[in-house]
């Protein structure tokens, strides 16, 4: 959508899913919408992934292996926002 409100609730919307451990829908919509110029889509993808990883870490560090460098730095942040330390550093450093 050209709407950035209808793309924030469409990612926000994966939510329940997650909860669920459905990761597919959240992941393709990130995939989708890695390279939008919104912030507010950031920090939604960065969310969103972060719930990923709390349910699976494993497929978390899986999408991010190689997309970590393509995403916007919020929304990397946002995703790894509960990692250990030293590995937040090595992603925000491109050292993975």
């Amino acid at each position: 959508s050209k709407n950035i409100w209808e793309r924030r609730i469409a990612v926000l919307a994966t939510f329940p899913l997650i909860k669920k451990r459905k990761f597919g829908e959240s992941l393709a919509l990130s995939q989708i919408l890695i390279n939008d110029p919104h912030d507010l889509i950031h920090k939604a993808v960065g969310w969103m992934l972060r719930e990923v990883g709390k349910k699976d870490i494993n497929v978390l560090e899986t999408f991010l292996k190689d997309k970590y460098n393509q995403m916007p730095r919020t929304m990397l942040r946002y995703a790894i926002e509960k990692f250990p330390e030293e590995k937040r550093q090595m992603y925000l450093k491109g050292e993975i």
